[in-house]
C-alpha cells in the first residue's frame, strides 16, 4: 500500500514546532507493510488544502491527514475533507458523550457550540475515538483512496494510531524488518561507488546509506511475514555488501543507538582490561566519551591532559607508556594532535598521533584530518583512537 502523510497546520510551516509526527507515522507505516512516499505540510487554509487531497488522491492508497481537529475555525481539517469527498459532516454519538462528561467535571465551564466540532466526523467514517484528547478521528475509503484524520498533539496522536487506527490497517501479514551496518574508516562516498550496483538493482532488500561524523551507515530492509525470512534475505545481502573490497575491516557494529564507544566499552568488560589515557587538544573527550559508555563500570584508572605543544609520534609514545605505568592500567593511549584552520598544505588541517601502551609493546599511528570544522576533527580524532583501541582489543580476544 502507499501512503502519503499530510500535516496540517500554519505552526508548522512558520518554524513554531516540528513536526515529530511524520516520523512517528512513517516508522509505524513501514512496521505495518505500508509504504510512505510523500510527506506534506499545509497552512490552515481551505484552498490550499483542497489542491493537497487533489494530489495526494491520484498517486495513494492511504491519505493520513494530521491536526486540525480542534474547536476553532482555523481547525479546518475535516470540513475540508467533507468537501473534498462530497459528503457531510455528522456528529460521533460516543465523542459528544466524552464532551458532556468532560465539561461536567469542569466546575463553571460548560460546552460551546465550537466545542461540538471536536466530535464531527465525515459522513461515512469509522470513528477512531482519541484516548488522550477530546477530538474524534476518522477512517473512509471512497475511490480507490483511504483517508485517515489524526489529531495533531503528538500524545493524542499517538495514542489514537496505536488503538484505534493501527488495528484497522494491519491488513497484511508482512512487516518491514530492517538490520543497520556501521562502519568506520570509510567515506559515504567510496562506499556509494563500492557498493554502486547494488543501490542501482536495489528492490527487496534495499539498502540505503547514512553519512554521520566520522562514519557512514547502512540501511537494509527488507519485508517478510516473519523475522526467519527477513534474516534470510538480509544476512544474503550483508555477505555480499562485507565481500567488497575492504568494507569487511570497516564494519565495526550494528544497530542504530550503537556507537564506536559504546563498543569498545564493552570490549573493555568483556577482557576486564583497565585503561588510561592522556590526551592534548582533545581535551579530555576521549576520556569523557569512554567512561560514559562504560556506565559505572570501574575500568577507567586515570587520564590526563597536557599542554605540552610537542607533537610528534615519539611524544606519544612517551606518554602512553608512562601513563600506563603511573595509573598501574593494563592499557594505555595517547591522543596528540595539532589544529592549523589556516593550513594550506594539501588541505591537511589537523594531525593526530595515537600511541597504544598495551601487552608489553606500543603502537603507534598517525591520522591526517581536513575539511571538517576544529569542533569535528577533535570528534573524529577520538574515532580514530577508539577504533585502533577496537582493532587491539579484538587481535588480543582472538589469541586468548
Amino acid at each position: 500500500m502507499k501512503a502519503e502523510l499530510i500535516a496540517v497546520g500554519t505552526e508548522i510551516l512558520t518554524g513554531q514546532i516540528v513536526n515529530t509526527n511524520a516520523q512517528f507515522l512513517s516508522e509505524k507505516c513501514a512496521e505495518l507493510g505500508i509504504d510512505v512516499f510523500f510527506h506534506t505540510a499545509v497552512g490552515d487554509n481551505e484552498k490550499r488544502l483542497l489542491s493537497v487531497l487533489d494530489v495526494a488522491s491520484r498517486r495513494s492508497e492511504l491519505v493520513v491527514l494530521c491536526g486540525g481537529l480542534g474547536p476553532t475555525e482555523d481547525d479546518l481539517t475535516k470540513q475540508t475533507l467533507a468537501k473534498f469527498l462530497g459528503r457531510n459532516l455528522v456528529s460521533d454519538k460516543t465523542a459528544l458523550a466524552k464532551l458532556d462528561r468532560f465539561f461536567a467535571s469542569r466546575k463553571g465551564r460548560v460546552r460551546t457550540a465550537n466545542n461540538e466540532r471536536q466530535a464531527q466526523l465525515v459522513e461515512g467514517s469509522i470513528a477512531l475515538q482519541n484516548p488522550a484528547g477530546l477530538a474524534v478521528g476518522g477512517l473512509i475509503e471512497q475511490g480507490g483512496v483511504t483517508y485517515a484524520v489524526l489529531p495533531g498533539p503528538p500524545s493524542e496522536l499517538k495514542a489514537m494510531f496505536t488503538e484505534s487506527l493501527q488495528p484497522l490497517l494491519m491488513h497484511s501479514n508482512e512487516k518491514l524488518y530492517s538490520r543497520v551496518l556501521r562502519f568506520f574508516g570509510i567515506g559515504e562516498s567510496q562506499l556509494v561507488t563500492i557498493l554502486e550496483d547494488l543501490i542501482a538493482s536495489q528492490s527487496d532488500p534495499t539498502l540505503a546509506p547514512y553519512a554521520k561524523t566520522g562514519e557512514v551507515t547502512l540501511r537494509l530492509s527488507t519485508k517478510a511475514d516473519n523475522i526467519i525470512l527477513a534474516n534470510e534475505k538480509l544476512d544474503q545481502l550483508e555477505k555480499e555488501i562485507l565481500a567488497r573490497e575492504n568494507l569487511a575491516s570497516c564494519l565495526y557494529g550494528y544497530g542504530d543507538d550503537n556507537s564506536l564507544d559504546r563498543i569498545v566499552a564493552d570490549e573493555l568488560e568483556k577482557q576486564q582490561i583497565t585503561f588510561a589515557i592522556a590526551e592534548n587538544v582533545t581535551a579530555g573527550l576521549l576520556q569523557s566519551d569512554l567512561t560514559i559508555a562504560l556506565q559505572g563500570r570501574q575500568l577507567f584508572k586515570g587520564g590526563v591532559v597536557v599542554s605540552d605543544s610537542t607533537c610528534n609520534g615519539a611524544k606519544a609514545e612517551e606518554l602512553a607508556k608512562s601513563i600506563c605505568k603511573n595509573s598501574g592500567a593494563i592499557l594505555g593511549m595517547a591522543l596528540l594532535g595539532t589544529i592549523n584552520p589556516e593550513s594550506q598544505i594539501d588541505n591537511v588541517l589537523a594531525r593526530f598521533y595515537i600511541a597504544i601502551c598495551f601487552d608489553n609493546r606500543v603502537i603507534v599511528s598517525e591520522v591526517e584530518l581536513g575539511g571538517y570544522t576544529e569542533k569535528h576533527m577533535r570528534q573524529i580524532a577520538c574515532l580514530h583512537a577508539l577504533s585502533a583501541m577496537r582493532k587491539i582489543l579484538l587481535k588480543h580476544k582472538n589469541l586468548l
